[in-house]
Order: C-alpha cells, then sequence, then structure tokens
C-alpha cells in the first residue's frame, strides 16, 4: 500500500541541507580555528542550537563563521523541524505505519485471490470472497476506492495493477488466482498481460466491458471473461422465465449454505485416486452427487461411478456442506 505526498520529500530535503550545514560548520572550524574534531562539532551543535558555549576562544575569522553558521543553520533547523512537524500533524506517519502493516499482511498470504479494481464489480467479488472466507488482496489505483477497501477490512495495495512490481508486492507468486474487475478493457488486458507474464500458469478472471474485448482479453492470457451487462441481461431473462430454477442455483451458491454446497474439486497429479472409479472415490456417500466431470476443457455430464478418474480431472459435486468437505479431504 502505497501513498505518495510531497511531505516525505520535504522532510528529506530538509533534513539533507542540516546535515550539510553541520558538516560543513565542522570542517570550516577545524580548518580555520584547527580545532579537533569533536571541539568542532560540540561549536557547530552549540551554535545552531543558539545555547551558546565556546570551547576555546575564536579569532575574527572564526567569528564570521559562526555568524554565519547562527543565521544559516537556525534557519535551516527551523525548516526541518517545521516540515517533521507537518509530515506528522498530516498524518503521513500513520499512513506509512499502515502501509507497512499491510505489506506485511500481504507477504503472509498464500493461496489467495487478487482483486484488481474495487468499483461497483470489484465490491460485489470482495464481498463474494469475504463471505466464502478466501484470503484475497485489493489491487487499485484510486485513493478513494482503496479507502473504502480499507474502511471495510480488507488488505490493499496501491498502484497500477498492469506493473509487475506492484503485482508482486500482492503475492502473485504464491496467489491462487487473478481476478481483474477494472471498469476499462485496455486496463483488464494490460493486467491480464503483466499477470500472464510473470505467472504463466495463473488462473485469470476478466472482466469485458465491450463484447469486442473478449478475444483480446483471451489472448492475452485470461482464462475466463465474464461480462457484466451480458450476465445480467441472462440472468433477468432466466429469472423471468425459470425463476424456481434460478432460485434453486442461488440457494445452492450462496455463500454459508448450511444445507446444500455446489464446489468443484481437482483431482491432483500424482493423487492415489488416479486410475480408480469416480465410485471409490466417493464412497458409501449417498449424499453427494457429482453433475459433472471436465477433462481435457470437455465437460462429462452425469459420469458414472465406473468412470476412471485421470489427473487434473475436475469435478463438480454438489451436497451437504460436511460431506463436500470429506471429499476434498480424500483428496
Amino acid at each position: 500500500m502505497h501513498f505518495q505526498s510531497i511531505a516525505p520529500k520535504r522532510v528529506l530535503i530538509a533534513v539533507s541541507l542540516l546535515v550539510a550545514v553541520l558538516a560543513l560548520s565542522v570542517v570550516g572550524y577545524v580548518v580555520i580555528e584547527g580545532w579537533s574534531w569533536f571541539d568542532a562539532l560540540y561549536m557547530t551543535i552549540m551554535t545552531v542550537s543558539t545555547t551558546g558555549g565556546e570551547p576555546r576562544p575564536l579569532d575574527t575569522a572564526g567569528r564570521w563563521l559562526t555568524l554565519v553558521v547562527i543565521v544559516v543553520g537556525f534557519g535551516v533547523l527551523t525548516y526541518t523541524l517545521l516540515a517533521l512537524i507537518g509530515y506528522l500533524f498530516e498524518g503521513h506517519l500513520g499512513k506509512e505505519f499502515e502501509a507497512r502493516r499491510m505489506r506485511g499482511m500481504v507477504r503472509r498470504m498464500h493461496d489467495h485471490f487478487i482483486l484488481c479494481g474495487y468499483g461497483r464489480v470489484g465490491r460485489e467479488i470482495a464481498r463474494e470472497f469475504k463471505n466464502e472466507g478466501m484470503p484475497f488482496v485489493i489491487i487499485d489505483i484510486n485513493a478513494d476506492s482503496l479507502h473504502r477497501a480499507v474502511q471495510d477490512g480488507f488488505t490493499v495495495v496501491h498502484g497500477d495493477a498492469s506493473d509487475v512490481v506492484v503485482l508482486r508486492e500482492a503475492g502473485i507468486e504464491s496467489a491462487r488466482g487473478l481476478v481483474t474487475a477494472v471498469d476499462s478493457d485496455p486496463d483488464n488486458i494490460y493486467v491480464t498481460l503483466s499477470a500472464r507474464v510473470l505467472e504463466p500458469n495463473l488462473f485469470i478472471v476478466a472482466r469485458a466491458n465491450q463484447s469486442d474485448s473478449e478475444p483480446k482479453l483471451k489472448l492475452a492470457g485470461a482464462n475466463r471473461i465474464l461480462s457484466p451487462y451480458t450476465i445480467g441481461g441472462r440472468r433477468m431473462a432466466a429469472l423471468a422465465m425459470r425463476p424456481t430454477a434460478v432460485e434453486f442455483v442461488d440457494t445452492v451458491l450462496q455463500a454459508g449454505n448450511s444445507e446444500l454446497l455446489l464446489e468443484d474439486v481437482t483431482i491432483p497429479v500424482g493423487s492415489r485416486w488416479v486410475g480408480l472409479s469416480l465410485g471409490s472415490l466417493v464412497g458409501d456417500d449417498k449424499q453427494v452427487i457429482v453433475l459433472a466431470i471436465k477433462r481435457n476443457d470437455t465437460m462429462l455430464f452425469g459420469p458414472s461411478g465406473d468412470t476412471a478418474l485421470a489427473p487434473g480431472d475436475e469435478l463438480v459435486a454438489a451436497g451437504p456442506p460436511q460431506s463436500i468437505r470429506a471429499l476434498e479431504g480424500r483428496l
């Protein structure tokens, strides 16, 4: 999480000027008066702070140097103090601590999702992730959007999601997937390209606002492409024609549903279940129904119990939450 402001630069310039004045003053006393480095440093600190006190008598050249150090040094010291006070009162220090806390939270994340964009669509996605208990981090370049995300209790990273540095800061190397839901289609394309270059095997879901953007997003590397307007239109039509069926699907997909859960599980490469039948994996639990198996981009609906399992098979299963979790546990 980054907070860009002129205040840190101002403080850095002020401190640099103060250090330069102190260093030149110390060197001046050593060269002009022939003092030791410690005496020169002591005289410099006493002069800049206007507390007075000379470790040794000064000649004329030394007094002229002291006058310059008093005027310039005290002015620079005052400027530095004002810059520091302004930095603290403007809240930048608290923001820096918050940014460090956020970076620490992201570093501890593993198998999480990266959500790019916290607009109207992004907020709905974040709500679903939260309801499912799925860890995720939000990337957005808009400070107001990030402020709302922080108020909602989410972990955020400020920056352009198409920037590889920002994606790395969001933990893309250890992420489970990425969802880009930015309002601009070109931005979604650039985000998808950057993420695909960094992680060739990452699962990417991209938002498409225009129909002609879908093939471009696919070429950029998106695994799934969704248009909120298209989906909204289809859903409204389905509700009008098949309200009970849509209500049933919504109930199954609802987060926290305690009666029926729809989940997809994958047969890992090297799993002990590879080559065995679907029936042996499901076992005697009659409450679990495997609706389909996705294999090599082909969907097999209503597979029989004799279907041999292959590495990479994705099973779409429905059943009570405890039965689905038991099935996942066996894998």
